[in-house]
């Protein structure tokens, strides 16, 4: 899959907000004011990358990693929104396994994490083929409009991360 990641800048920000507002989206996120973006892009303990793909780097969607600088070396995968046009075409694996290398490579975690609605299946199905585990439940801790929702804490931490890197090099040789 052909995806790049570029830093988010305030002119994409209409274009954040604009899908994480879509009608498909809004199940499974929680939307952030524009002012939490605009930190995220700010703060140096955030990552905020616009996720581009083809020759021409269409803008497919965003995704934001939280705790750059953690002390404890615990990088959160805090957001990650697609099109839903562009959804179920592989961006989502291929962005999960960019930014898996990126919180063990080149920003040193030994824990990458993130949570996910219970309602949210499909991510889930995801984020387990990736090689996420699930550490526990936050039961019925979100609102939303169809009642209350649980949150699924789930984390690869990085001799997992390195070890799903050695079967895919076997697999593939």
């Amino acid at each position: 899959m052909n995806i790049r990641l570029r830093p988010t800048m305030a002119s994409d920000l209409d274009f954040v907000i604009a899908v994480e507002q879509d009608q498909s989206n809004l199940p499974f996120i929680t939307p952030w004011e524009r002012t939490q973006h605009e930190g995220a892009i700010r703060f140096p303990d955030f990552r905020h990358f616009i996720v581009e793909r083809g020759a021409d780097n269409e803008r497919v969607g965003f995704v934001i990693l939280q705790g750059c600088r953690n002390p404890h070396r615990s990088v959160e995968l805090k957001r990650m929104v697609l099109l839903p046009e562009d959804q179920g075409l592989g961006l989502g694996r291929a962005c999960v396994r960019l930014l898996a290398r990126m919180a063990f490579r080149d920003l040193g975690a030994h824990r990458f994490w993130l949570d996910v609605k219970a309602r949210n299946e499909r991510a889930q199905a995801l984020y387990r083929s990736e090689g996420f585990v699930e550490e526990g439940r936050l039961r019925e801790s979100v609102r939303t409009d169809q009642g209350y929702d649980s949150l699924i804490v789930m984390s690869l931490l990085e001799p997992e991360h390195a070890a799903l890197l050695r079967e895919r090099e076997q697999g593939a040789a």
